[in-house]
């Protein structure tokens, strides 16, 4: 054997004992490699939902809860999956891995957020983009996701009263209030142009019963008021005029 043959020999011989060093534990490299990577990935998205990039961060953060869905960082992952799609416009999304997460982890220190962010999500499905920007007013549009909105906020202050995000859900649920509230006037207005007009006096008593706390009680009293003048219902009409007097005195309605 020549000398170059030797040293390429011994070479070679060097390789193998170091590749077999290096694979004698080959479930421990994997489960090092794997973490190294879990915390790689996470560290990304965490990186793009800093910057805003949230759609980036979706990709990831939905890649990893694949991935790892019992890793060490799996609800932190979830959560912050909950938020990035949120935050991207993504509702049907994030109310599925709302849903998901408070089922599997009820006992969760971040039930709570959970919640308060599926209430959140319901809200932010309800606005009308095209509306906001140009200033259309379509208080007439389907309130259903508000109504949801409202139930979670209800379940999040119920369940969790001494929750950080208790007072934020109380506040937006007077918000609520009004959007439902001011959905109960248009739909009356609609019937009156109709000349529906027990339809639209019993969406003005809903509004009464159900929205007494909020700036719309005034408009249903007079839609009241009007309704039952052109259903000859004058004492109905009395009841509800001598309510408009005592809380609204400067109403036009009043003569």
């Amino acid at each position: 054997m020549s000398k170059r043959s030797s040293i390429y020999t011994l070479m070679l011989s060097g390789v193998l004992i170091l590749v077999v060093g290096c694979s004698s534990s080959p479930d421990e490299q994997d489960i090092v490699i794997g973490n190294r990577s879990e915390q790689a990935m996470y560290l990304d998205a965490k990186e793009k939902m800093k910057l805003g990039n949230f759609g980036a961060a979706t990709a990831t953060l939905s890649s990893l809860d694949s991935k790892y869905p019992f890793g060490p960082y799996s609800h932190q992952i979830q959560l912050d999956l909950i938020y990035s799609y949120y935050k991207s416009g993504k509702s049907t999304e994030a109310i599925a891995t709302i849903d998901r997460f408070t089922r599997l982890n009820p006992n969760h220190s971040d039930v709570d957020y959970a919640l308060y962010m599926r209430g959140l999500t319901n809200m932010e499905t309800d606005k009308n983009l095209f509306q906001e920007l140009i200033g259309i007013d379509r208080s007439d549009r389907d309130p259903s996701h508000s109504r949801e909105a409202f139930e979670d906020f209800r379940h999040l202050i119920e369940k969790f009263p001494e929750s950080k995000y208790a007072a934020d859900a109380q506040k937006r649920m007077l918000h609520i209030k009004s959007r439902l509230a001011k959905y109960e006037i248009a739909i009356a207005r609609f019937y009156m142009r109709r000349e529906a007009f027990v339809a639209a006096a019993n969406r003005g008593r809903y509004v009464l019963e159900y929205y007494s706390d909020t700036t719309h009680v005034q408009e249903a009293l007079e839609i009241m008021v009007e309704c039952y003048d052109q259903l000859n219902l004058e004492e109905l009409k009395i009841n509800a005029m001598k309510t408009l007097k005592l809380n609204y005195p400067n109403s036009s309605f009043i003569s």
